[in-house]
């Protein structure tokens, strides 16, 4: 529960070059649904601000590409298209965070002089952050990129690292989806592709993610993605209370807001754990289902039998009419009274010669 709350967010430069060819309606519908995201994360009040984007072969390329970069450094700037980035960076957190994961077995690069481009400035803009934040850097765009299976555990054990530390922290994923800048398929962004994934991350399977392969990011334009597992791996499975999908004519924008506290899961499963008080019933029943001798026994006298296994009245009354749907209401495993249930009825239309 370290993990507050998140986003998912694109971060095309078109927002901020704004160029003829842009539909400035979408574009402000973007950054509308950011700024709201963004007054839900604010209002979570957390102590850490992170910030996930993967470098546009600007600073991690053709002479390092760590697979994951954590800035510490205390400040990061930038610019781009006529605007200046600058943002605090909580340095000691950085390190801390480094050492947690390197126990963790992962090892991620640290630097303290990396620069805020548009995949970070863009969403930090757009929801409005102020406070210092924590860029972590994927490689997205060089190959061999890490994998995404790797991105999201890397996400998972960043949430346990932040827990040990005991802060409270909410993360900006940026990037995709569906888009090829430099290529001939720049116009063609993959929606049936973008809207089946959001589809399942819309109902918050967000370890869906993980189930692509390499191949399949790349031919869908979905490199990017890498940095939304880190954060899915960050969140877990989390239904996300706000979504707008954006689609332009080279990229493909959808935008994810987890604005409210997270909760426990108490869904009840249809086969559940044995509950003490029930010990002796699911005893007496599984002895029915695989006890020849005991099922003869029920068989002759459901009263007697059930009286025998030392249950309280109410039990007894259920175990001697194998009220199966009693008993789960109960709360003892269905399976049991299901093949006690079969055993029986199949001796009895035996006996009845059906």
């Amino acid at each position: 529960m370290s993990i507050l709350g998140g986003a998912m967010l694109p971060h095309a430069p078109q927002f901020f070059t704004e160029p003829p060819t842009e539909d400035m309606a979408n574009v402000a519908q973007v950054r509308e649904v950011a700024r709201r995201i963004g007054e839900g994360l604010h209002a979570l009040k957390p102590d850490l601000w992170i910030i996930i984007a993967n470098d546009h072969a600007q600073q991690f390329f053709h002479q390092c590409a760590p697979a994951f970069t954590v800035h510490v450094g205390g400040e990061a700037g930038g610019q781009f298209a006529g605007r200046t980035f600058h943002w605090p960076v909580p340095s000691e957190i950085g390190f801390a965070l480094v050492r947690d994961l390197y126990r963790s077995g992962f090892d991620p690069a640290f630097t303290s002089t990396a620069e805020i481009d548009y995949a970070l400035g863009i969403p930090l803009t757009h929801v409005g952050v102020t406070q210092p934040v924590l860029p972590i850097y994927v490689n997205a765009y060089l190959p061999p990129q890490p994998t995404i299976e790797r991105c999201y555990e890397f996400g998972r054990a960043l949430a346990r690292s932040i827990d040990r530390l005991g802060l409270r922290a909410v993360v900006l994923a940026s990037g995709g989806m569906s888009h090829f800048p430099g290529t001939e398929n720049y116009g063609n962004p993959d929606n049936a592709f973008d809207l089946a994934l959001l589809e399942q991350l819309k109902a918050g399977r967000l370890k869906t993610l993980i189930g692509l392969s390499d191949e399949a990011l790349d031919a869908s334009g979905n490199i990017e993605l890498r940095c939304w597992a880190l954060a899915a791996g960050a969140l877990g499975d989390r239904v996300p209370d706000i979504f707008q999908w954006n689609p332009s004519w080279h990229h493909n924008y959808a935008s994810l807001g987890w604005t409210k506290p997270p909760t426990e899961a108490h869904s009840q499963p249809h086969y559940p754990a044995i509950k003490p008080e029930l010990v002796k019933l699911t005893t007496a029943l599984h002895a029915i289902a695989h006890d020849p001798a005991a099922r003869d026994r029920f068989m002759v006298d459901p009263q007697g039998y059930a009286r025998q296994a030392d249950i309280p009245a109410e039990q007894q009354a259920l175990l001697a009419a194998l009220d199966q749907p009693g008993m789960a209401k109960l709360g003892v495993h269905p399976l049991v009274p299901f093949l006690a249930h079969l055993q029986v009825e199949h001796l009895r239309r035996v006996a009845r010669g059906a």
